[in-house]
């Protein structure tokens, strides 16, 4: 038995929320097996909303600080329940076709996602608010995301917490039905309106 404590991908983020009825969020590799189960799960969510899981790329490196962060939100005696990470973006990141959207600076939001056992408890609100927290402690000026058409739900989520549409990029910049949300975290960066845009 280790006495040294839980090993660093089970270690609560740096202020990470705590009380007694929301999650303990604790930074996790991407690809760790408790995190792919999420994944999965998330994945699985897509093609029976969209007919086929989200093809953008990603690389588990990208969600490894400093570059980005995954989290894992546990709720007392039941463990892990809820997910989310981002991503960074800088002028290697960005796509040529996307330089007039995307931002050095931007971290985009990937695989949020809340068992659906434990959902209307407020846990995803949990979750983006440590993502966002968790982006501007790391220097990130906004917040941005792609979802779709698809998940009405989503988008009113994002809307209600002050995500406003921007120009799509991505793999699905033209699908039709995709969505992009931005939220400015510090209001200034690059000089960036309030609306996110």
């Amino acid at each position: 038995m280790s006495t040294e404590g839980p090993p660093r991908s089970e270690q609560p983020s740096e202020g990470a929320l705590r009380s007694d009825r929301g999650p303990t969020f604790r930074v996790t590799a991407y690809d760790d097996p408790e995190t792919v189960r999420f994944v999965d799960a998330v994945q699985a969510f897509y093609v029976e909303r969209y007919g086929g899981a989200d093809a953008t790329p990603v690389d588990p490196v990208e969600f490894a600080p400093p570059r980005g962060i995954f989290v894992l939100g546990d709720l007392p005696g039941t463990g892990p329940v809820c997910c989310g990470g981002w991503r960074r973006h800088d002028t290697t990141t960005i796509a040529d076709v996307d330089r007039a959207v995307l931002r050095p600076g931007d971290a985009e939001i990937k695989r949020m996602w809340v068992d659906p056992a434990h959902r209307r408890r407020g846990l995803a609100t949990a979750v983006l608010a440590e993502l966002e927290r968790a982006a501007a402690a790391a220097g990130c000026e906004r917040m941005v995301l792609e979802t779709g058409s698809a998940q009405p739900e989503a988008i009113a989520f994002y809307e209600a917490r002050g995500y406003a549409e921007m120009p799509g990029f991505g793999v699905y910049r033209d699908a039709p039905g995709s969505i992009c949300f931005a939220r400015v975290l510090r209001p200034g960066g690059h000089g960036a309106p309030a609306d996110g845009r």
